[in-house]
């Protein structure tokens, strides 16, 4: 039954991810379609980490849900509206990625 759970921290860091592109494209709320999609992403996101948390420890969904966020969302920033990372922002992507995993094993 852990993997539905894990699936919902998945949706759940799909929709954040989705929150943070329409926020950038909404520049600073400014334009109201972007607004209200990046409103309507966030609060669905947290609906599904909600779901996750009747499941798993909530420091396990809560810390897999914020690293594929910032993950997904710096690759898919990177990649359609050109953010860029320099590396010590990779490196601590990657210090993020090996917290979750110990986490995990904890």
């Amino acid at each position: 039954m852990l993997n539905a759970y894990l699936g919902y921290v998945v949706m759940a860091a799909a929709l954040d991810i989705g929150a943070n592109l329409c926020a950038a494209k909404s520049k600073g709320f400014a334009h109201r379609g972007w607004a209200v999609a990046t409103i309507v992403l966030i609060l669905s996101a947290f609906t599904a980490l909600a779901q996750a948390v009747k499941g798993m420890d909530l420091a396990v969904a809560y810390a897999t849900w914020g690293a594929l966020g910032i993950i997904g969302t710096a690759l898919l920033g990177q990649a359609l509206l050109g953010h860029r990372l320099k590396p010590i922002g990779w490196a601590g992507i990657a210090v993020m990625i090996v917290a979750v995993v110990l986490i995990k094993l904890g």
